[in-house]
């Protein structure tokens, strides 16, 4: 199951809205609707996304959360080690292999790993000329 998908799912326990109304509301089909849920399907586009929120009326932080969710969903990762350190293409790849095996608590400690990871300030270009402003 993908994040959106459980997401989804959860929204429809709440509101207590099968899976055939949502389908119907959103007309697409509830085999569809089936598979996002439990990942055999891509990524949601933002398409349906923004009908999931109007929908069930999320607006703001909830609404923002479903498309972070949608856009982590893909089923089907691939990664492009192209360039990265041997030790970046190993921790890829040991990732893979194991990622099934992993405990809950291990998956949350490396979420909170990556969440604390400040982003790299992206270089900044200089001026074709030469010359600074």
């Amino acid at each position: 199951m993908t994040p959106f998908g459980a997401r989804l799912r959860a929204l429809r326990a709440e509101r207590g809205v099968t899976l055939r109304e949502l389908a119907a509301a959103l007309q697409v089909s509830s085999a569809y609707l089936s598979a996002l849920e439990h990942g055999r399907r891509g990524a949601p586009g933002p398409g349906l996304v923004h009908q999931v929120n109007e929908y069930f009326g999320l607006i703001w932080d909830e609404a923002d959360d479903l498309a972070r969710l949608a856009k982590l969903s893909a089923p089907r990762v691939r990664v492009n080690t192209g360039g990265l350190t041997p030790e970046q293409t190993a921790l890829a790849n040991r990732l893979a292999q194991t990622l099934h095996r992993l405990p809950p608590e291990t998956v949350a400690a490396l979420h909170a790993v990556l969440d604390s990871t400040t982003p790299q300030a992206k270089p900044r270009l200089r001026r074709a000329a030469g010359k600074a402003r």
